[in-house]
């Protein structure tokens, strides 16, 4: 063999030596490789490093067998310190989409008002700023402009009064005609929803506002929601959230809307790739279990959060062999996408191979799981426990008792794993609870199911 990649066909997987040294042109580099360790892959591009790590060194042969392999993805650069931002920052496009129905009158819309003027402070004239209201109807505050002059956007903000029901769709969509409004690269992009009740206007179904928060992801806009007071519909919020690939956040107070959007900016201010989609394609005898199912030769795509420099996602596949020979084979082709804004924006692209053995020996296909991939399987199975919880005390089919032993096991295991976050966000629930506070507990869980389902470290 030549020191070129060896080129597998996923479609033809072929049975052979493990390759030396890929084409870092065309996929990824296996360095120092040695077939009796289990192999972590790793790639280098464009401020992205990207490293495949397989379960297991080896997986059984000639026989049914299941194997996972994480993949993690870690934006280079500095992330914020003490909160203070380390080097260059990445310049913004963000609107604010501020519910002003009847509901919000008084304290809520007080303090939406100061936290909109926070925003306005920590911009700059490089940042792009729009303001979309919505109640009955949808209204523009403020066309997309640079924040150079401060103070005559603030005192819009405060001259906001309220209305009278909740039109969130329309809302969306005349945020969303701001920020596209907007053609120009390396920014990030993000729509801040901030809402404290239920859709009365305008469309209400359920999976319509899910898809129509999906389908601004896919014109290339992030949308995070802050939902605060008891009245708000958190699971339709963080379903949103989730599909629109940004944040979810409960505030139980008011007083807490600033300091919560100087966090999100935080993240915006810090971006370094948007819009991260990762493609596999099964290889012959393999099948794709979680997090989507696959055939053989069926890719499929997974959407994936944006990335802040210096933080990094995890992303399990769990992979089904029916009955594969002996031998090193790809079982599997990659492909990470995303909206590179390191540099001014552009879209890159990295070509990635899933590699095992297959063998017959049993102590080496029996073996423990790498550690690493143990974690971030225990991690993705906390968010199924978590979510199992809510629903159980959303339909009654748990007792408030049962999901307090349930989430004690879960923050106990997220604490093990090092998810520091999301285990304080586990025991805010289990306060709550212990209070009778059903509705805060649940609309708590919700955000620790979507930051857990992001695979974000």
């Amino acid at each position: 063999m030549d020191n070129r990649t060896q080129r597998i066909d996923p479609n033809r997987t072929q049975l052979g030596a493990p390759p030396q040294a890929f084409d870092p042109m065309r996929t990824q580099a296996m360095s120092a490789f040695d077939p009796l360790k289990t192999t972590a892959m790793t790639a280098a591009f464009e401020g992205i490093r990207v490293e495949i790590i397989p379960g297991r060194e080896a997986s059984m042969a000639n026989g049914p067998a299941r194997e996972q392999f994480i993949v993690e993805f870690t934006a280079g650069g500095a992330p914020t310190s003490g909160g203070m931002l380390t080097g260059g920052r990445t310049p913004l496009n963000v609107c604010l989409v501020i519910d002003r129905s009847g509901s919000m009158e008084g304290a809520p819309l007080e303090y939406a008002k100061q936290a909109c003027s926070y925003v306005v402070d920590m911009l700059g004239p490089n940042d792009i700023l729009s303001i979309v209201t919505f109640e009955e109807t949808v209204d523009v505050l403020m066309p997309p402009q640079r924040v150079s002059s401060k103070q005559p956007i603030k005192d819009g903000i405060q001259r906001l009064m309220p209305g009278n029901t909740t039109n969130l769709y329309d809302g969306l969509a005349l945020g969303a005609q701001q920020v596209l409004s907007v053609n120009e690269g390396g920014r990030s992009t993000r729509l801040v929803v901030l809402s404290d009740g239920d859709p009365t206007a305008g469309i209400k179904d359920f999976s319509a506002l899910v898809a129509h928060a999906g389908d601004i992801k896919n014109r290339g806009i992030t949308v995070t929601f802050l939902g605060f007071g008891p009245d708000y519909n958190e699971e339709l919020l963080a379903s949103m959230a989730k599909r629109a690939g940004g944040n979810y956040y409960y505030i139980p107070r008011p007083e807490m809307l600033p300091e919560v959007f100087k966090l999100e900016l935080d993240k915006m201010m810090t971006g370094a790739a948007r819009n991260l989609q990762l493609s596999v394609k099964p290889a012959r005898w393999v099948g794709l279990r979680s997090p989507q199912t696959a055939a053989e030769g069926q890719e499929v795509i997974i959407p994936l959060a944006d990335l802040e420099r210096g933080a990094s996602i995890q992303q399990v596949l769990d992979f089904e062999f029916k009955n594969h020979p002996l031998g090193w084979y790809r079982v599997a082709a990659g492909k990470l996408t995303y909206d590179d804004l390191s540099d001014g924006g552009g879209i890159k692209t990295v070509d990635l191979d899933f590699v095992i053995e297959f063998t017959a020996d049993s102590a080496r296909y029996s073996a423990p799981q790498d550690p690493r991939v143990a974690g971030a399987a225990q991690v993705a199975l906390a968010s199924r426990a978590v979510e199992k919880t809510v629903m159980g005390l959303k339909t009654g089919m748990i007792t408030q008792m049962a999901a307090v032993q349930e989430l004690q096991k879960t923050q106990m295991l997220l604490s093990q794993q090092g998810r520091a976050a999301e285990a304080q966000e586990v025991t805010m629930a289990l306060r709550a609870l212990q209070t009778g506070d059903t509705g805060q507990a649940e609309k708590t869980l919700m955000g620790t199911m979507l930051h857990l389902d992001q695979g974000k470290k």
